[in-house]
């Protein structure tokens, strides 16, 4: 097994600068300038995240259409419950902004 070679005081001190460098460069404030109006990020951060509930929404109603058929299939009640559970939510969740918009006006 090999010995770590052992630091002398030329390398500790190069390597404490090097590390005083990194956490000042990281550590200071950076100014940044706004190219557009600050509502115009926030409605795209609002619109991405609608998108994202969208697809969820799809992805239950997808489900539940999938375990409605099931359910028929095998006659079985509970499943079929369930189904239309999972389908009238996957509706609700994909349509969430459109309610939304009608509840706020």
């Amino acid at each position: 097994m090999k010995q770590i070679k052992k630091w002398n005081k030329k390398t500790k001190h190069i390597f404490l600068i090097f590390a005083i460098l990194v956490l000042l460069l990281n550590l200071t404030l950076h100014t940044c300038h706004a190219a557009g109006d600050p509502l115009a990020v926030v409605n795209n951060l609002s619109t991405f995240i609608f998108g994202l509930i969208r697809a969820i929404g799809m992805i239950l109603l997808g489900f539940g259409i999938v375990q409605v058929g099931l359910s028929l299939k095998s006659h079985d009640p509970s499943q079929r419950a369930n189904g239309f559970l999972t389908l009238a939510g996957g509706i609700i969740i994909t349509f969430a902004k459109e309610i939304l918009d009608l509840i706020i006006g």
